[in-house]
């Protein structure tokens, strides 16, 4: 069922006026940032010789209606959320028995346990870990009886590797304000400046990095530290990632240099009697870089890994002595079944002492069910064969495209053997309001339903307990942060939402009471 709360929505536009507003919003993108490289299908060698093209980035020509209670309930409760995470990341021996039973199930899930299970048996030499995460919710509408009942927030997921988009955010919200200080919509509107806050997410995430950085500390034998950034082969995303760069160097005095998984064994080492990760710059040669901070923007899916070269990659970083954001057992507690877990009786309260915080974040959780051969999951399997069309169905990966929905459920499970039906939790489907917008992606324009994800990001750095005690619980928390946000919003029809994954399109709050 589709609730509309929102007034009547986007405005409407004279052809006149949408031209206006169109090379307005194109002219800004291109000249701020808001950025992506074209997909191959739309360019050639010949014409963009060594990614010289830019197009702007999937966005839409409207910010969208947000309640302003539903984006603040979101914000309020990042903090405990980072902290929430953090606690379960350096909590090995609470999360050794799920991912001992995953990993019977999901081979990616087990190469990433067995790459921390390699380095803990050699000793972790770094304690400290950065974890710079998102939490994405949609609105729902809590009960159907009408417009009168007002939405909340409730989490999709929980991300803890690669959370992208952040620098993109606060750029696209700075363009959707532009265009309403310049008058490109009509005045007698509800989009106005001063309801669309700038997003401080590139500002924000920048500085989780920085923070990290300098509690690394300074590099050995006199050498300069810098950030190393992981990154996939032929990005489309660039940008996003070039801004925190930018932002690193120009207001934290902090140089950032990308490699891919692939370069790893060529270009570092580990010194041995510090396991300090020495990178040498290709373009400075006989100049040796200490590794403070390894930023994955790759690695979180399996076909960031082409061979056991980019396996063993992932190793040598994991065993170094920089700062990893994340650690593979932060990224393996952003799987979706510990998100199911944590939803049950008594779970988070383990990790958050305070009963309000514990409250405060469980209200945010949607209806998750495991598929295992628990009593709780027997019941699932019968709910995702029977009756599957408000359910998604969800695997142990990020990035967007991997989700079955609705009736597609059944016929799924069927295809692939029973015993792995427990690597995949069924979630209860989020009913959003109803609300319309105008996505603009690779110069064309599609009208109609649409959806928003508000993503909330945070930047926290802690400090695991060394020796003996590492695994058994987080010992000191440096830094803890909520450091902006993204709307994400796709078409209605579409059940993905992922920019990058080619779904969805970066987008601005416009709050309303």
């Amino acid at each position: 069922m589709v609730v509309e709360i929102f007034p009547p929505y986007p405005p409407e536009l004279s052809q006149t006026q949408l031209s206006y507003l169109l090379q307005a919003l194109t002219d800004y993108s291109l000249s701020h940032g808001l950025t992506v490289r074209p997909a191959e299908s739309f360019i050639s060698e010949k014409l963009s010789p060594n990614g010289a093209l830019a197009t702007h980035a999937p966005i839409t020509l409207f910010p969208s209606p947000f309640p302003r209670s539903c984006w603040e309930a979101g914000r309020a409760v990042q903090k405990d959320y980072n902290e929430l995470y953090a606690r379960v990341a350096g909590n090995a021996e609470w999360l050794k028995k799920t991912m001992v039973e995953l990993s019977k199930v999901d081979d990616f899930t087990a190469r990433l346990y067995k790459v921390h299970l390699d380095v803990k048996a050699e000793g972790f030499v770094q304690p400290l870990s950065l974890g710079l995460f998102r939490s994405d919710y949609m609105l729902h509408m809590a009960a159907p009886e009408g417009p009168k009942t007002p939405p909340v927030v409730h989490q999709v997921e929980f991300n803890t590797i690669a959370s992208s988009f952040g620098a993109l955010s606060t750029r696209v919200s700075e363009l959707h304000r532009h265009l309403a200080k310049m008058g490109a919509y009509p005045p007698d509107s509800i989009i106005k400046p001063e309801n669309i806050p700038v997003s401080p997410a590139l500002q924000g995430l920048a500085k989780g990095l920085s923070v990290a950085h300098k509690a690394y500390g300074n590099g050995g034998d006199g050498r300069s530290t810098a950030i190393l950034m992981i990154i996939q082969p032929g990005e489309k995303n660039v940008f996003d990632q070039r801004w925190l760069e930018y932002e690193l160097l120009e207001k934290h005095s902090v140089q950032t240099y990308r490699i891919s998984l692939a370069d790893v064994p060529k270009l570092t080492d580990l010194a041995s009697s510090t396991q300090a990760l020495i990178y040498s710059p290709p373009h400075a040669p006989n100049t040796q870089i200490e590794i403070s901070t390894v930023y994955f923007r790759a690695g979180y899916g399996p076909g960031d890994y082409s061979g056991e070269d980019d396996w063993a990659a992932r190793t040598t970083l994991e065993r170094s002595k920089a700062i990893k954001c994340p650690s593979v057992i932060t990224q393996l507690a952003g799987a979706k079944k510990i998100q199911q877990v944590l939803a049950m009786d008594g779970i988070v309260e383990g990790f958050l002492a305070d009963k309000g915080v514990s409250s405060q974040v469980r209200g945010t959780f949607a209806a998750i069910h495991p598929l295992d051969k628990s009593p709780a999951g027997i019941a699932a399997r019968k709910l995702a064969l029977e009756k599957p069309d408000t359910y998604v169905l969800k695997p142990q990966r990020e990035g967007g495209g991997n989700n079955i929905y609705r009736g597609d459920i059944p016929g799924f499970l069927k295809s692939i053997p029973e015993s792995h039906w427990s690597g995949y939790i069924l979630m209860e489907l989020i009913e959003p309001p109803s609300l319309e917008n105008t996505i603009i992606r690779n110069g064309g324009l599609m009208s109609g339903g649409v959806v928003g994800e508000l993503g909330v990001y945070g930047a926290i750095l802690w400090k695991d307990g060394e020796g003996e005690e590492r695994g058994k619980g987080l010992k000191e928390i440096v830094m803890n942060e909520e450091v902006g946000w993204l709307l994400r919003t796709k078409g209605r029809e579409s059940d993905e939402g992922g920019v990058a994954a080619g779904f969805g399109s970066v987008d601005a709050v416009l709050l309303v009471d």
